[in-house]
């Protein structure tokens, strides 16, 4: 006899995303979410997809649905765009900043990140998810300054 035993996740797993392949494999489907889908398609990503109970989130940048820059030469208000646009991801998952186990940032100029870095603490009131900060030469359009992605873990 084999039992397969599930452990929920941000949201309950629904029948249409598994498929029983025989007694012994379970295959669960990836579940893509597109935040601006006109502009995820246009550069080829989804923002994140969810697979069981792990999310990725693509690096969020401060731009509007347009694919436009904002608050350029901002860096503050730049990172506070990216964790707006993070959360509506985590919440369309039913999550929240609690369930964030990774976070990488990426920016363009790191001792003007660390001089904002404090508002993390806003965001991550619960403990703060391991990770990397990283300076890079560049992000995909020179006027970004910041770039934050993250991987999502919850089990019920």
């Amino acid at each position: 006899m084999v039992s397969i035993f599930l452990l929920s996740s941000c949201n309950q797993i629904s029948e249409k995303e598994t498929e029983i392949e025989d007694e012994t494999t379970l295959v669960i489907k990836p579940e893509y979410f597109l935040l601006r889908p006109e502009v995820e398609k246009a550069y080829g990503y989804s923002h994140a997809v969810k697979i069981g109970n792990t999310i990725k989130i693509s690096g969020a940048v401060s731009m509007d649905d347009e694919g436009n820059p904002t608050a350029v030469g901002d860096m503050e208000q730049q990172m506070k765009n990216c964790y707006t646009d993070l959360q509506k991801i985590l919440t369309h998952y039913g999550c929240t900043f609690d369930d964030v186990v990774k976070e990488d940032i990426f920016t363009t100029n790191m001792p003007k990140m660390l001089e904002v870095s404090g508002y993390r603490a806003e965001i991550y009131k619960n403990g703060f998810p391991t990770g990397s900060w990283l300076e890079v030469k560049g992000l995909a359009l020179p006027e970004f300054m910041v770039e934050i992605e993250l991987e999502v873990h919850k089990a019920e």
